[in-house]
């Protein structure tokens, strides 16, 4: 099920599903701990003697308030009578999830309605060693163990706190936790469970005919007792409803502050615009780490998940934000990655947010033969992006201590770790991480990385420096159109694999090829090139009612069952964007401008109500499909927007 309106403040994300229930609960780290497993936190109302948990039977409409981190829901139930307007928040400064529920009687007597918040949490991520208790002394419910607490508590017609709860077991014995306890109106109050612990509370309200009534509840996170009770004394002081107010304001301000020409973009493009630049900066650790995707559902899937920083996810998404104008966003992202440079100069896969080193499938040997196990395109993008951040910043000193550290010693790799006779990279594995060899887009990005150190080489004043970098650049350009031009097809092959004479190439037709262009490596109108654009929108385009572009030929991760025979795959959302953005760099007048706004608009059409990108969708309903949402989706989107909105002012002039 695919997640939806993600809140967060950089230390504290809640995910929500497509039925209003919240999945991830990531503390103190985005992406490392998950609190609940994924596993769902039911909410639900009971009136009339009837309980109806979120689910099927529920009309909902999950949206944020424009330019704002709060979210909008509206949910209907008409077999009960009853509707809700929530609104969920995660403060801007405090660890602390809260949410407004105004509920409204749509029939015409007096009704007593009861709402139900259940906890399923798995501390640490696993349900051994859990405790759940009332405590009297903050009139609250608090989950807790070792260094992890959180507090819940709530606000109706009355004084602050729990008034109606029960503590009980899950997963046990065939137990399925207090929520089932709830379905008859009733909490038991039992005051304390441990081991595989769950809870729920309850906040009554009566409602006239056709009358309203709202509530808060709130969840607050942190690393033991007197922090979470201070927390809640903060939530009582202020306010729920005011500190919802300041939330919502500082990110309508933070969304707004440059000021923006979209050109003759339509609405249905710039409305997902601000919402990307929102949803990434949820996906964001205020440590630094950029994490591809908090999806949960993904575990499901080989046993891993996307909760994980990659250089080459977090390269393009410092990129866009840098663009955008959000610089200081990603300077500890910058930092992240010196830290976790290896000594000799290149990053692994992908880390955890604690700059620890994350699981990998990429073996060390490879035929026999021992190779380090990289993708050389996440080194190398880095360097590409830090340029583009500099150019936005004119920060040189925050880029100095990076010189030494990072941008030489990264570079520096990148000259060494290269074929002594055809000067290509030696192979590594490409950006899907799926293959070993050398990759045209992994060529692409090194030679976008080493232009970017030669651009800082030049800024300081290491002349002969910059001077090796352009020359390995130009060298890896010439090898990229001897060896990995395919004469035979007429366009560049996606990869080559390294025989005693040259190379063997694969002649899969695969989306990355743009990436030749978009990074710079050839100009956009190099005739292969175009006849290498043809051929990926000849043969990735899908022809089926939902269109969109696949990766490669004969793409089958995610592919479904009663997916169309003949499909190359999938469509991506960055597959799909990369064509718009070869349009855009090509374009000479608005006419051919235009010939890219069919690629931002499959986007706002296959877009969640709320403006979520997943990873891919399906190819006959357009439904989510991998991990939502995916941050770098979202990042691929503001970077072609803006990539628009600049030719579409330079053709004006």
């Amino acid at each position: 099920m695919p997640k939806d309106i993600p809140v967060s403040n950089g230390n504290l994300l809640f995910n929500f599903d497509s039925d209003y229930r919240i999945r991830d609960v990531y503390f103190p780290l985005i992406g490392q701990e998950n609190h609940s497993r994924g596993n769902p936190f039911h909410f639900g109302v009971w009136v009339d003697g009837r309980c109806s948990w979120m689910g099927p039977e529920w009309e909902k409409n999950l949206r944020y308030h424009d330019n704002s981190l709060v979210t909008n829901v509206v949910l209907r139930n008409t077999a009960i009578g009853i509707e809700l307007h929530c609104h969920d928040v995660v403060d801007i400064d405090l660890n602390v999830y809260m949410k407004k529920v105004e509920v409204k009687n749509l029939q015409g007597k007096e009704r007593h309605v009861r709402l139900f918040f259940s906890h399923d949490f798995h501390l640490y991520g696993n349900d051994i060693g859990d405790t759940a208790y009332f405590d009297p002394r903050t009139r609250s419910i608090i989950h807790y163990k070792a260094n992890r607490y959180f507090l819940i508590s709530c606000s109706g017609t009355g004084k602050p706190g729990v008034t109606y709860y029960a503590c009980g077991d899950k997963e046990v014995g065939g137990r399925e936790g207090t929520w089932r306890d709830a379905e008859d109106g009733k909490l038991s109050g039992n005051p304390i469970s441990w081991g595989s612990a769950d809870s729920t509370i309850g906040i009554w309200l009566n409602l006239s005919p056709g009358w309203k009534a709202e509530c808060f509840y709130w969840i607050a996170a942190g690393k033991h007792y007197n922090e979470v009770a201070q927390l809640n004394r903060d939530v009582i002081e202020k306010t729920p409803q005011r500190l919802i107010k300041r939330s919502s304001d500082y990110w309508k301000a933070w969304v707004q502050k440059e000021a923006r020409s979209f050109g003759d973009l339509p609405k249905t493009v710039t409305e997902i615009f601000n919402i990307s630049l929102l949803i990434l900066r949820t996906q964001i650790d205020n440590r630094g780490a950029i994490i591809a995707a908090n999806d949960s559902d993904i575990v499901r899937f080989g046993r891993d998940t996307y909760s994980y920083m990659w250089g080459r996810d977090g390269a393009f998404v410092a990129a866009a934000l840098a663009k955008a104008g959000y610089l200081n966003v990603c300077m500890k992202f910058f930092d992240f990655c010196s830290r976790v440079l290896s000594e000799e100069g290149y990053l692994y896969q992908h880390y955890n947010p604690d700059k620890s080193l994350a699981s990998n499938w990429h073996p060390w040997l490879v035929d026999g033969k021992e190779v380090l196990p990289i993708q050389e395109d996440s080194t190398a993008l880095i360097l590409w992006a830090l340029w583009i951040h500099y150019q936005r910043s004119k920060d040189i000193e925050f880029i100095r201590p990076f010189y030494n550290k990072f941008i030489k010693k990264s570079a520096d790799f990148l000259v060494t770790y290269r074929d002594p006779e055809t000067l290509l990279p030696i192979p590594s594995y490409d950006l899907w991480e799926e293959r070993y060899g050398v990759h045209s887009f992994t060529v692409a990005a090194v030679i976008a990385g080493l232009r970017a150190a030669a651009n800082f080489a030049r800024l300081f004043q290491d002349t002969s420096l910059a001077e090796e970098y352009e020359t390995v650049a130009e060298q890896m350009k010439e090898g990229l159109v001897m060896h990995l031009y395919h004469p035979g097809l007429k366009r560049y092959a996606r990869s080559g694999y390294r025989k005693d004479k040259g190379y063997e190439l694969d002649e899969v037709i695969d989306v990355s090829l743009m990436g030749l262009a978009t990074l710079g490596a050839l100009p956009h109108d190099d005739p292969r090139m175009v006849e290498t654009m043809k051929a990926i929108r000849r043969q990735l385009w899908l022809k089926t009612p939902i269109e969109g572009c696949a990766r490669y030929q004969n793409d089958i991760y995610q592919l479904s069952d009663d997916s169309p025979k003949g499909i190359p795959g999938n469509p991506w959302f960055i597959s799909t964007l990369w064509l718009g953005e070869y349009f855009i760099a090509r374009a000479d007048n608005l006419e051919e401008l235009h010939e890219a706004l069919p690629y931002l608009e499959w986007c706002g059409k296959n877009a969640l109500p709320s403006g979520v990108l997943a990873e891919q969708v399906h190819p006959l309903t357009g439904s989510p499909l991998s991990v939502s949402p995916l941050t770098w989706s979202h990042s691929a989107f503001v970077w072609v927007v803006l990539q628009y909105t600049e030719k579409f002012n330079s053709l004006k002039k």
